[in-house]
């Protein structure tokens, strides 16, 4: 007699792994792939040392080595709390009180994923609205449609989220009496994952400036994703959006220590408005109790010797020249193809590539024929949600220059071009030349 079956709930029903998990999965068993997909980091600069010795000092003294092995609290250590408050308004060029933020307004999670999933458990229910870029962080979307959120987005350009499109979606949906629903608006506004486009400064006070106007039986939280913000190695930083929310009402600031220091850390922040952070809590102290003592501990010793400062600094070099590499090698490769073009980041990881004519979805012929030149590159369907015909844009490519050497960037960028040139030749199109 066969098991009577496992019931689950609509939500585990509702989650799927991630469509990323299957790219990764090819670079991990396929040798020789040179991976653009997963976004991870230069593994050479990692702060081996820096770890090393502040995890020694720490170690060292009894005292301070027993708090750090112990647990710690839910919120997170107070020590690296006030730092994150210290380190963003710096950034913004504020005090603290000029914004009405306290280390009370500050949570540090495990990673800043645990916080975007934390705060969806807060504040969507089946049916709610989340409006997001198009495109956007595909991971984010998934977590989304495990809450039974409905995804709408409005369109970028070389300035990010365009905040005119943002503010038609939202007349419309007042005008619908759908507005009622609208939980949240999503941006990653620097250097954008997966474009790495950044949201120009007029546009972030805009963003808050409508926030406020539309929620009006509600509030509409907008969640700042920035966490590449501190790998900006072109032009001057720009302030927050939650510069822009002096009240401390409608901007969630969610953060992390793993793009500019070490992933393996699994330390994340957010400062959040007040009446947010209990119900966090109380959701987070059934996941976790707190996120890792230790990694806290570690992330406040690199912070206060200034050796986070400083690795932060050489990552912005070391992006910087990736970028270059791969900005070159997508010159002299797509010279003679004018259906390509790319984004230009200040910083982060990311490069979008577009190839009109192309399909580069995960179904298309551009998939196999880059894994049989050697090449893999997440698919840029994957950042978008599909209209209500079922179709989204297929002639996109997002290229991650994080965790490739600078060899390996400028050959890959050469096996695309390659797999392109096989792509085009199969359709029966003019052969287009594959370069050297």
């Amino acid at each position: 007699m066969p098991p009577a079956p496992l019931l689950r709930s609509g939500k585990s029903n509702r989650t799927t792994d991630s469509p990323i998990s299957y790219f990764i999965k090819k670079a991990i068993e396929t040798p020789g792939l040179i991976s653009f997909a997963a976004g991870l980091v230069d593994e050479g600069s990692l702060p081996v040392d820096d770890v090393r010795v502040a995890a020694a000092e720490i170690l060292a003294d009894p005292l301070t080595g027993r708090a750090a092995l112990q647990y710690g609290s839910t919120q997170g250590l107070p020590e690296l709390r006030e730092q994150v408050l210290q380190l963003v308004c710096t950034a913004d060029g504020v005090k603290p009180a000029d914004v009405n933020l306290t280390a009370a307004d500050v949570c540090i999670t495990t990673g800043s994923q645990q916080l975007l999933y934390l705060l969806g458990e807060v504040l969507f229910d089946p049916g709610d609205i989340v409006i997001t870029e198009a495109p956007s962080y595909f991971v984010f979307h998934s977590l989304l449609v495990s809450h039974g959120t409905k995804v709408l987005t409005v369109p970028m350009d070389a300035a990010g989220m365009r905040v005119d499109e943002l503010e038609a979606l939202l007349e419309r949906l007042r005008r619908s009496g759908d507005l009622a629903r609208v939980r949240g608006i999503y941006t990653v506004d620097y250097f954008q994952n997966p474009t790495g486009l950044t949201l120009a400064v007029e546009r972030r006070k805009r963003l808050v400036e409508l926030a406020r106007r539309f929620s009006t039986d509600h509030r509409i939280i907008v969640l700042e994703d920035a966490a590449y913000r501190e790998l900006r190695f072109t032009g001057g930083d720009l302030p927050s959006v939650k510069r822009f929310d002096t009240t401390n009402e409608f901007v969630v600031y969610t953060g992390t220590f793993s793009k500019p220091c070490a992933p393996g850390l699994k330390t994340g922040y957010a400062i959040l408005p007040p009446d947010l952070m209990a119900p966090i809590l109380h959701l987070k102290g059934s996941h976790d109790f707190g996120s890792a003592n230790l990694s806290q501990h570690i992330a406040a010793r690199l912070i206060a010797s200034g050796a986070y400062a400083r690795h932060a600094e050489e990552l912005r070099a070391v992006y910087r020249h990736k970028r270059d590499v791969m900005l070159n090698a997508l010159g002299a490769e797509f010279a003679d193809f004018p259906a390509a073009s790319w984004t230009v980041p200040d910083g982060g990881f990311y490069v979008w590539l577009t190839l009109d004519g192309i399909d580069t979805g995960p179904n298309g012929p551009l998939v196999p024929a880059a894994l049989e030149a050697g090449v893999l590159y997440v698919p840029g369907e994957f950042g978008h949600v599909p209209d209500e015909s079922g179709s989204s844009p297929s002639n996109e490519c997002r290229l991650c220059f994080g965790v490739a050497t600078t060899e390996q960037v400028t050959e890959g960028i050469r096996r695309l071009r390659k797999a392109c040139a096989a792509v085009s030749a199969s359709k029966g199109a003019k052969k287009v030349p594959a370069g050297v």
